[in-house]
């Protein structure tokens, strides 16, 4: 029986859940639970949204930084080890997050929680996604996605029904941070026990060949670091976005559930549109669909902004990465795990500007509207690019 037989054969639930759930620790809590709980630590701490992109973007170099490191060999074998490690490390970064109120630290601990939610969404996927691949399962790649948006979902109604104003000396944002951290224990604990030793195929074993960069893989490898900048503005202001002009936290708490319930289950629904648009086309669909989405965040009044804007974020931003992945994937089919890093990195390198330029143009001008149109500006210009070389990106992705 053959390696891919084996794997056929065998139940991919517990690695599928074991995916979603790291993903959710990684993703939906050490690096998306920071937006829910901006807010309160601008109210509490006085933060400007200047102070606030300097944080967001700490994080974004760290992941960055994460991301090159794991595209070199000295990982192979080890997959397991270092991504249980990284959501380890992912907890007790969350809980250090509450127990100061440094501006200093804050973007320290960022950083290294960065690296670890990088190390984790590489070393985790390489495990999980090969292992889909093997049993010809795309159930596989849709809940271990869809556990961001779980995460998401999650981190949001534990923010709001923790009490906004505190517990005795503990104030809410930190209460929000404490949270996460329990929780991320909790779900590295259920991975430890779910997650399989090593990718298929003995995959970790190879090492791959030098990453040959042609002109498709250069063009996907570019809009996917623009869409990092587009989309990481929304993603990392929503919630204080909604939070303007609003009498209550049902707003922001609303906006927030929806971006992470629409995107649990946006790769599993996107799928459906693969065989009549290709990976590449649906790729082009999202991008355009969450530029339109930021157009709506600043056309329509509040609250149907936010939530609408939550839902056309949470509805594109895991699919496209997912499936931009799986471009690059089958464009650099001697070196994956190499074109994953590196498109990983550029993705990063957009997600640390994105919070810096937003920042600055919105202490500016008193709103985020004018970066939010600048980000769908950058996401148009991505799906402009991506048609024009449709076809020679389709040709060589087979």
């Amino acid at each position: 029986m053959s390696s891919a037989d084996t794997f056929r054969n065998e139940s991919l639930v517990p690695t599928a859940v074991a995916g979603a759930i790291a993903m959710a620790v990684a993703m939906g809590f050490g690096r998306f639970s920071y937006t829910p709980i901006l807010p309160g630590m601008m109210t509490g701490l006085a933060l400007s949204p200047a102070d606030a992109g300097i944080i967001a973007s700490a994080n974004f170099v760290g992941y960055l930084l994460g991301a090159v490191a794991a595209g070199y060999g000295w990982a192979a074998g080890r997959e397991r080890l270092i991504s249980l490690s990284a959501l380890i490390a992912t907890a007790i970064l969350l809980l250090a997050m509450g127990l100061t109120s440094s501006l200093l630290l804050f973007p320290v601990i960022r950083f290294l929680a960065g690296v670890a939610s990088a190390f984790t969404m590489i070393f985790t996927s390489a495990i999980v996604l090969s292992r889909g691949l093997a049993a010809g399962n795309p159930h596989v790649q849709s809940t271990h996605f869809g556990g961001v948006g779980i995460g998401i979902a999650v981190s949001s109604v534990m923010v709001f029904l923790l009490p906004a104003q505190g517990v005795g000396d503990v104030a809410g944002w930190q209460a929000a941070w404490f949270g996460g951290a329990m929780i991320a224990f909790a779900g590295t604990a259920i991975v430890a026990m779910l997650l399989p030793h090593g990718p298929a195929v003995g995959a970790s074993s190879v090492k791959e060949k030098p990453l040959v960069w042609t002109r498709p893989l250069v063009v996907v490898t570019v809009t996917y670091g623009l869409f990092g900048f587009g989309y990481v503005i929304t993603a990392t202001f929503l919630v204080a976005m909604a939070r303007q002009g609003a009498t209550d936290h049902t707003v922001e708490f609303l906006a927030w559930l929806i971006t992470g319930l629409s995107s649990a289950v946006s790769v599993f629904l996107w799928r459906y549109a693969v065989p009549r648009l290709g990976i590449v086309g649906v790729y082009l669909a999202g991008l355009l669909v969450e530029a339109i989405g930021l157009i709506l965040v600043v056309a329509l009044p509040s609250p149907a902004a936010p939530l609408i804007g939550g839902l056309m974020l949470g509805a594109t931003f895991i699919m496209v990465t997912a499936y931009g992945l799986q471009i690059g994937r089958a464009l650099a089919p001697q070196s994956p795990r190499k074109a994953l890093a590196f498109m990983t990195a550029a993705f990063g390198v957009g997600q640390i500007i994105g919070p810096l330029v937003a920042g600055w143009l919105a202490q500016g001008s008193g709103s985020f509207a004018v970066p939010t149109l600048l980000a769908a500006g950058v996401l148009l210009f991505c799906a402009a690019l991506i048609g024009v070389e449709m076809r020679r990106i389709v040709a060589a992705s087979g």
